[in-house]
C-alpha cells in the first residue's frame, strides 16, 4: 500500500490546533506519514500520541504503550477530527510530564 507522507501544512495545522487548545508544551515530530506529539527535552522526548496519514484526507490515531510500542485506537477521520477526539476522549495523555 502506498504511503502518504505528511506535509508541512499538516504540521502547521496541527501546531495551530495545539496552540488553540492551550497545549503549547507539545511539539510535532514529522517522519514519513506520521506526526508524533512529544514534549520534554529534545534529546529525550516523551511521546504523547501519534497521527498517521493513511490517505490524502484520512488519519488514524495511535497511542504509546508502556513498552514503547504504538497501539491503534481504531479512530479514522480527517486530521482535525482526530485531534478533536484526542483532546476530548484522551485528555490525560496530553498532560505535561515532569
Amino acid at each position: 500500500m502506498a504511503k502518504h507522507p505528511a506535509d508541512q501544512i499538516d504540521v502547521e495545522g496541527t501546531e495551530a490546533f495545539l496552540r488553540q487548545h492551550g497545549l503549547e508544551h507539545l511539539r510535532i515530530r514529522k517522519r514519513g506519514d506520521t506526526l508524533t506529539l512529544v514534549s520534554g527535552p529534545e534529546h529525550d522526548p516523551v511521546a504523547h500520541a501519534r497521527l498517521r496519514k493513511v490517505t490524502r484526507q484520512w488519519w488514524t490515531l495511535e497511542m504509546p504503550t508502556h513498552t514503547g510500542r504504538w497501539d491503534k485506537t481504531g479512530l479514522r477521520a480527517p486530521r482535525t477530527e482526530v485531534l478533536q477526539a484526542l483532546v476530548q476522549q484522551f485528555p490525560w495523555t496530553l498532560t505535561p510530564i515532569a
